[in-house]
């Protein structure tokens, strides 16, 4: 199914497109902030959290985070009817900090408010492989007998040097389990991984290096590619000022992910290959805030490469891979 899904306009294999044929029509994907934690903000693991994130989190563009679960979805559907006035399938995307990181009780109680809404067709929960215990997995089984799941895990690097200087607390080899455990008990959810180009000491060949990992050690079925914000108010700014991190150029940023799109197999859907940061929050690079010229220059790129996604792509088999 996954392979059948290439927008015919794209290079590559988009998260539009694949929901449009998923679903039957355009679905909006509605940002929650429930009100979780990170275990490497908290104490559990560490303190202060990935150094290039801000105090709120990755939900700086959630529209009310502070309003009870059920009135944000409904804020948030509303601020995007103004745009897409006919759309009537909803995704609810637990987005903010780590949304397994409680108790299964409260898990169950925050996800419930939005999911079982009028036109909910799925649920997308972003996290960390550290925080999947079985009895969370046992409860996201259950809701994929409900509705499309998706479990986007934070990646952002595979080398241990770039997770320690970022404080990602967690080890790839964790990731890599996890995934396992994910396929082996939660069988029908589908697994986004997230990783981050530009990060500190980080080369194109680490980047390129970054995504070949993780599309062929791991079963995943979609990848979000981000850039590296460097937003006010993080850990990260005083790397920035002290000169331990070069922001990357438009340039360099359009060549590395064209060289990633060129190894990631064709059936894997690209969630972003850029990413949206408030203007006032945002430090550099500022180049990204004209997102639709990022977009335009990579597939400009990959047009004059006379390349496709996964024209260069290892096939790997899992023994577990997910069938729909």
């Amino acid at each position: 199914m996954f392979s059948d899904i290439i927008l015919a306009m794209k290079s590559y294999n988009t998260l539009n497109d694949y929901y449009r044929k998923l679903f039957g029509e355009k679905t909006f994907k509605v940002p929650i902030d429930a009100g979780f934690d990170c275990p490497n903000r908290d104490g559990t693991v560490a303190h202060g959290g990935c150094t290039f994130c801000t105090v709120s989190g990755s939900g700086d563009a959630i529209v009310a985070p502070d309003a009870p679960i059920r009135e944000q979805f409904y804020k948030e559907i509303d601020f995007m009817h103004r745009k897409w006035p006919d759309v009537q399938k909803y995704l609810v995307y637990f987005q903010n900090f780590t949304n397994t990181h409680e108790s299964v009780e409260v898990i169950r109680e925050r996800y419930e408010q939005a999911i079982n809404e009028p036109g909910v067709v799925g649920i997308n929960i972003g996290t960390r492989p550290d925080c999947l215990p079985d009895e969370t997995m046992a409860y996201l089984a259950e809701l994929t007998e409900r509705m499309h799941v998706t479990i986007e895990l934070g990646l952002q690097t595979t080398f241990e040097t770039t997770s320690e200087l970022i404080n990602r607390a967690h080890s790839y080899e964790l990731y890599v389990e996890t995934v396992q455990r994910i396929r082996k008990q939660v069988p029908k959810a589908e697994i986004v991984s997230h990783l981050i180009n530009g990060l500190p000491g980080e080369t194109h060949d680490m980047m390129v290096e970054n995504v070949r990992r993780c599309v062929t050690d791991n079963d995943i079925q979609g990848i979000k590619l981000h850039l590296l914000h460097l937003m006010t108010n993080t850990r990260m700014q005083r790397d920035y000022h002290d000169g331990r991190l070069q922001l990357m150029s438009q340039d360099d940023y359009v060549k590395v992910v064209c060289d990633q799109l060129e190894i990631i197999p064709k059936h894997i859907v690209i969630h972003r290959i850029t990413g949206d940061a408030p203007r006032d929050m945002l430090i550099g690079p500022m180049w990204s805030l004209n997102k639709w010229e990022v977009l335009n220059s990579i597939e400009t790129e990959m047009r004059r490469r006379g390349s496709v996604q996964g024209c260069k792509a290892v096939k790997q088999e899992f023994i577990n891979e997910k069938t729909t």
